[in-house]
């Protein structure tokens, strides 16, 4: 802290001033990638595990509504494979209203103590139910209560009236009895036209490779200027 005219200033850095060097970080070329975009996905993703990341399936879902008015928000990958990325919402959120009114998203996985970052752009679809099924299966019964409680993105007046639909929905289901799925919550998955690899690198002449599929359907490989 430091004092200016009698008042108390906290010595927070500028913004302007923070940065950091990537020039320690290994380089990335056309010849690390693998040959399509998923495999090249799972091979970063084991190395966030790997690095002990808090939470290295986070990603960060923009969408935008009919008008073009963005938002954006951080949820958690569940799934993923050569169809795309599934994460799982109520589909009367704002998410995932925008995503059904503009099924056109972006995806960032911010994996920033590796100077790496993954950046996903394409369509939005609905998984089978029979996918929402067995994962919402594996989730912990008071996530699975939450799921039916919580009027996701809609004004509420309070904690107190949020614990109440809880405790109502607890009650409303018997202890032994198997919580199913809302009809309004389940799974989206994002798939990719676009799959970029973000490499920090010295000097903010970061590596970045983009598998990009055109509109025959084929899968190319193009380096992009940082």
């Amino acid at each position: 802290l430091r004092q200016e005219d009698g008042a108390v200033i906290a010595n927070t850095p500028e913004p302007a001033g923070m940065r950091r060097d990537y020039g320690t970080a290994k380089a990335l070329s056309r010849d690390d990638l693998a040959a399509d975009w998923w495999t090249q996905f799972d091979r970063w993703f084991a190395d966030a595990v790997d690095a002990g990341l808090p939470e290295p399936n986070a990603m960060i879902v923009a969408t935008a509504d009919p008008a073009g008015r963005p938002s954006a928000r951080t949820v958690l990958l569940k799934g993923y494979d050569e169809r795309g990325l599934v994460f799982y919402t109520n589909y009367a959120s704002r998410k995932g209203a925008e995503a059904a009114a503009n099924p056109q998203v972006s995806v960032v996985f911010p994996w920033f103590a590796m100077r790496r970052q993954v950046v996903v752009g394409g369509a939005v679809a609905r998984v089978t139910r029979a996918e929402t099924e067995a994962y919402f299966a594996t989730r912990p019964r008071d996530s699975q209560l939450g799921a039916w409680a919580s009027p996701q993105s809609r004004v509420v007046p309070d904690r107190a009236a949020l614990d109440r639909m809880y405790d109502e929905v607890v009650a409303s289901f018997d202890e032994a009895a198997r919580v199913p799925p809302p009809e309004h919550w389940g799974g989206l998955r994002v798939v990719p036209h676009t799959v970029e690899f973000w490499q920090g690198r010295r000097g903010r002449l970061h590596d970045r490779l983009r598998y990009r599929r055109t509109d025959e359907g084929v899968w190319i490989i193009e380096r992009l200027a940082p």
